[in-house]
């Protein structure tokens, strides 16, 4: 198997918590919404010579800014994409945003905002709101063509992350969900913001097929706080995880994506397995870092300055390819399959019952 070295050792653990903010009256009422009295925004750039997403992108105009980001409101067209990819197990993707303020180092969906002709070191900095996002999922929800098909929110961008606060598109999109019946719903995240929506989530889990899977990478703090510089703690994730199980809805975790030399250490996924179990997870899943070329110009100079014995290894993987070798994926594999085994997980959703589990109490990550 190739193999990589250890990291050095991490501090840090703090995290910041964003202030309150007022919302902008952008998609139907829900609690997080502000109201802003303002001049009218004007948009980042001009857009004349532009066309598609990009023309779209350089119309939209700022709605706000904090936290070291800027946000604008997308004039899009749907909120439902249909995905074609047979290497994907769902049809329809929801995005409510694009860009992402958890900042990830890794993040493959940073190719996305090279569609609007920005940088993808802008992914976490220019966040953009799709306006509309609940008037949009009332209509297009409505079509036959999407019912019982796996509708998949949060594959590109989290649908949780901090401007969800002050936004609420993925709220918007949700009530109009929970007022349907035969859908077929999945929602990926890193935070634990997901619980505020625990009522909504509910009613369309009454009604519909409905996951929810939380992403954690590793259980180290000083470590997550490096990779994943604004995501919610690893153990508030955990907590969210067994919540949603309490409460009868099924969830896992995703180690999505394994950091060869990073995140890989059999104590620490040993330690997210047990965690997993504890918290009643249905299921306990990974992939291996994927990393696109708008990905590597962000990661590479990352590793170089943070992990420099792990940048030359990295380079040689991932310059040609965006694969690990095969080699290495299919140790992984056996690795999390072993796991699985041994704390009695499975590798996708399964329908929990309909009347809330008894989940053992949580036994402390060694963070």
């Amino acid at each position: 198997m190739a193999t990589l070295p250890d990291p050095r050792a991490l501090t840090r653990s703090d995290e910041s918590t964003p202030t309150a903010q007022e919302s902008l009256p952008l998609f139907p009422p829900v609690p997080c919404h502000r109201e802003i009295e303002r001049q009218a925004p004007t948009p980042p750039e001009r857009a004349a010579d532009r066309v598609g997403i990009a023309r779209l992108a350089a119309s939209s105009p700022l709605a706000d800014s904090k936290r070291g980001a800027e946000y604008f409101l997308l004039p899009a067209r749907s909120i439902l994409n249909r995905c074609d990819s047979d290497r994907v197990p769902f049809t329809w993707t929801v995005n409510p945003y694009r860009g992402c303020e958890f900042g990830c180092k890794y993040c493959y969906a940073r190719y996305t905002h090279e569609y609007m002709e920005l940088d993808g070191g802008e992914f976490e900095r220019k966040i953009f709101v799709k306006r509309g996002a609940g008037q949009m999922a009332a209509r297009e929800l409505r079509s036959n063509a999407v019912r019982g098909e796996h509708i998949a929110i949060g594959t590109a961008t989290d649908p949780y992350q901090p401007a969800e606060r002050d936004f609420g598109a993925t709220r918007a999109i949700l009530e109009e969900m929970a007022e349907l019946e035969g859908l077929n719903v999945s929602i990926t995240t890193k935070s634990d913001q997901v619980l505020r929506d625990l009522d909504i989530l509910l009613r369309i889990h009454e009604r519909s097929k409905l996951s929810v899977s939380l992403s954690i990478t590793t259980p180290r703090r000083g470590l997550a706080r490096l990779l994943e510089p604004r995501a919610p703690r690893p153990d508030l994730r955990i907590g969210a995880v067994r919540a949603l199980r309490q409460a009868g809805i099924a969830a896992g975790i995703l180690v999505m994506p394994v950091l060869p030399g990073l995140t890989d250490r059999i104590a620490d996924l040993e330690i997210l397995a047990r965690a997993a179990r504890d918290a009643g997870a249905c299921w306990f899943a990974a992939n291996v870092l994927f990393l696109m070329a708008a990905s590597r110009k962000q990661f590479f100079p990352f590793l170089a300055e943070r992990f420099p014995r792990l940048a030359r290894q990295y380079q040689d993987w991932y310059t040609r390819s965006g694969y690990a070798p095969e080699s290495y994926r299919a140790e992984i594999a056996e690795r999390f399959a072993s796991l699985r085994r041994k704390y009695g997980l499975e590798t996708r959703p399964e329908a929990p019952e309909r009347t809330p589990i008894h989940v053992q109490e949580q036994l402390a990550l060694a963070l």
